[in-house]
């Protein structure tokens, strides 16, 4: 399949993330996106040390700024999107 971009790092997104780098000849590369790149950062790190093989990018992103998600996903250019942000009420 190829890329996958996953929009939250953290609760379900995590989940999620783990399950797609377990998949590596399915998700050959992940862009994790949040508000906060430091929290995407330290999961690529410990993603990185559990020898997964997968090609993981990083970047910050406001879920609810469709400008900045459509920008992200221009340059990404993924096969799949999932948006497991969830909403600040």
């Amino acid at each position: 399949m190829g890329k996958v971009l996953i929009i939250g790092c953290g609760g379900v997104a995590g989940v999620a993330i783990h399950k797609c780098c377990q998949n590596d000849e399915v998700f050959t590369e992940i862009m994790i996106a949040s508000r906060t790149k430091s929290k995407c950062d330290a999961l690529k790190e410990t993603l990185e040390k559990t020898g997964t093989k997968t090609i993981i990018h990083t970047a910050q992103v406001d879920a609810d700024k469709v400008e900045e998600l459509v920008a992200l996903i221009e340059s990404f250019k993924p096969e799949v999107v999932l948006n497991l942000a969830l909403p600040y009420q």
